[in-house]
């Protein structure tokens, strides 16, 4: 089943700047419902080295999922960058990820990738590429 997961260009471009501001590795919340983005939530990276990980802000997350439980968007996925790489999972990520089904925005100077985690992705695994439906 081909997945395309929507956004709209002004929250994109708000992923692409932030995440291309600092030299280490950012990330965030998407919220929404099933495959809609309709808000961005930058969090903390607090991993030790954000140079080349990030681990989002437990704080944050929990934060928005009981929001989400309250009737607000879900936490559909994140998004992180990749300062110094390309715009896809990485084996790090992969790695990291749970096979939850749960979008990943991937940021790499100005280029912006959508996947899915899963149990059997096609990259490392993990992942599935999506398409990513950035609309006005």
């Amino acid at each position: 089943m081909d997945i395309t997961l929507r956004i709209s260009r002004s929250l994109a471009a708000r992923i692409v700047s932030e995440t291309m501001r600092f030299p280490v590795e950012t990330c965030g919340l998407l919220l929404g419902f099933d495959n809609a983005v309709e808000a961005i939530e930058p969090c903390d990276n607090v991993h030790a080295t954000p140079a080349t990980h990030f681990e989002l802000d437990p704080a944050a997350l929990f934060r928005a999922l009981r929001r989400g439980r309250t009737g607000g968007p879900q936490v559909i996925g994140h998004y992180h960058s990749h300062p110094s790489g390309v715009a896809m999972p990485s084996p790090t990520d992969a790695a990291q990820a749970a096979p939850d089904g749960a979008y990943w925005l991937i940021a790499a100077g100005p280029e912006l990738t959508a996947w899915r985690a899963s149990g059997d992705g096609a990259v490392y695994g993990r992942f599935d590429p999506v398409a990513l439906a950035i609309a006005p």
